[in-house]
């Protein structure tokens, strides 16, 4: 297949016919009446609980995703009792989930929701944009899908529907292939169900135009698939270069009172600042690492401690990072009282609004 760059008569793919495009949308929508998935959150039509699923389905899978809905919902039924929940017990539901930045916009936005909308979703798309976390996705998918609004979504299962069917090269990180993938979107939308339209090409993407293996036997648009008539769909679309993962040390300290541990927010670098974390500090090796973190143990108010050899060691990644932890254990008699230093009992870790990675040391270590 011949490398895609720009917008070249091989990116740009092949149109389908208008009687085409009203053909694959009405076998869509069909195929999406037998076939969804009864997903939580498509028995609501409430614009909160449709915005709480879309955020939370961001790069995180459906099946992941749906005992975080719920206890979300039970926990925060409305826009309302989610504003006047504190940012601590929001993270506490959402803790496990991961990406905590979307639950923390969550938050700002319903705070919003409430003091300049009286708790009600906007169904403009510029009133919703300016929300707090709520990006161009995210508006479109709430608007078309709670409210009907005519607006199309593109993200990488539909940009692989699309890009099979009409023999579109290239990937969703190159302008070129973008562009051409909103115009045979626009093109395509239906304007009297975009919400159904919109959830059947992501649900084909997700549960039948698969990446590696697609099940083209099962697909309800196959007879004008191009991907499928060229014998290799599953070179459509084409693979974004990864990034390599940088290699990255971490020390952290496990000070243990009795049944309790020390946690500080954030692990360093900017990263995980909402939640606690063990007192860590990153380094190039893991001797470096470990100097880091005595001196940042004096900056909480620890006292200088000859930290016991480590007793676990772990990996763990996050974003492009590849960590190498290692942790080691002290005991305290006399605890720091400096402000950001909080004292855990470990009976309690499974339900605090703690890191992932926080939750992998305890297990390796507590």
């Amino acid at each position: 297949m011949q490398k895609a760059t720009g917008l070249s008569d091989s990116m740009s793919g092949m149109e389908l016919a208008g009687q085409d495009e009203v053909a694959v949308r009405s076998a869509l929508l069909a195929w999406f009446r037998r076939h969804a998935r009864p997903l939580p959150w498509r028995k609501s039509g409430d614009p909160y609980a449709i915005w709480v699923s879309e955020v939370m389905l961001q790069q995180t899978q459906v099946a992941t995703v749906i005992p975080y809905y719920q206890r979300f919902l039970e926990a925060f039924p409305t826009v309302a009792e989610l504003a006047r929940a504190s940012l601590e017990r929001v993270l506490e539901v959402w803790s496990g989930l991961g990406y905590y930045r979307r639950a923390r916009h969550l938050h700002q936005a319903a705070k919003e929701l409430v003091r300049s909308f009286a708790g009600t979703f906007p169904e403009d798309y510029e009133q919703v944009r300016s929300l707090p976390g709520i990006g161009d996705y995210t508006a479109r998918a709430v608007l078309s899908i709670a409210f009907g609004l005519p607006y199309t979504l593109l993200d990488g299962n539909v940009a692989r529907v699309l890009s099979r069917l009409t023999a579109l090269q290239g990937n969703l990180h190159q302008r070129g292939f973008r562009r051409a993938v909103e115009t045979h979107l626009e093109r395509m939308l239906s304007v009297r169900s975009p919400g159904n339209f919109n959830q059947a090409l992501m649900e084909l993407g997700q549960t039948v135009c698969l990446p590696r293996t697609p099940r083209c036997a099962a697909c309800p648009v196959q007879t004008w698939c191009r991907g499928y008539k060229s014998g290799q769909p599953h070179l459509y679309p084409q693979p974004r270069p990864r990034r390599a993962a940088e290699s990255h040390y971490l020390a952290a300290a496990i000070f243990r009172r009795g049944p309790r541990v020390a946690m500080v927010r954030g692990l360093g670098e900017g990263l995980l600042d909402d939640l606690w974390n063990f007192p860590a500090a990153f380094g190039r090796s893991r001797e470096e690492a470990l100097a880091s973190l005595r001196h940042s143990l004096a900056d909480f108010g620890f006292p200088s401690l000859a930290l016991d050899d480590s007793v676990a060691e772990l990996h763990h990644g996050i974003t492009h990072r590849s960590i190498r932890v290692h942790a080691y254990p002290a005991e305290l008699s006399n605890p720091p009282r400096k402000r950001g230093v909080r004292w855990f009992p470990v009976s309690s870790l499974r339900q605090a609004a703690i890191s992932q990675l926080a939750r992998k040391i305890a297990q390796h270590v507590l």
